[in-house]
């Protein structure tokens, strides 16, 4: 089983900011909402460990969804760019950057589809966050 972990690196109006390991080896960088108390497609989930399982998204198609988020459900890893691209969920990128005049992530329909290659024998996986 992957373990993969976020380690946020920024928390702001404009999003949380952070950086995806899989296996203890930097991956991509992420984009989460900003920190509004863990309600519901407004917000960055609690920092804490959970665990992800594969699932077909009606919208996303394949992705993994993260397990046990008190209060929350249909938290999903995809593509994206900026925090308004998020209802809860975690955006990957290549690199972080300005889209028109929003800061976010970059080639993210690059680092979600390498992401997927990487976990595609993967059921489940282990997963945290770290602040």
């Amino acid at each position: 089983m992957r373990n993969v972990d976020i380690m946020r690196l920024e928390k702001g109006e404009e999003g949380t900011f952070g950086v995806l390991r899989l296996d203890g080896r930097v991956f991509c960088v992420t984009l989460e909402p900003p920190e509004r108390g863990n309600r519901v497609g407004v917000s960055c989930i609690p920092a804490g460990a959970y665990t992800c399982n594969r699932v077909e998204s009606p919208a996303f198609g394949r992705t993994f969804e993260v397990a046990d988020v008190p209060g929350r459900t249909h938290i999903l890893f995809h593509a994206g760019n900026v925090a308004r691209d998020t209802r809860g969920c975690i955006l990957l990128g290549r690199r972080f950057g300005v889209i028109g005049s929003e800061r976010g992530v970059l080639d993210s329909r690059v680092a979600f589809g390498e992401f997927l290659d990487r976990c595609s024998g993967e059921r489940a996986f282990r997963f945290e966050i770290a602040e």
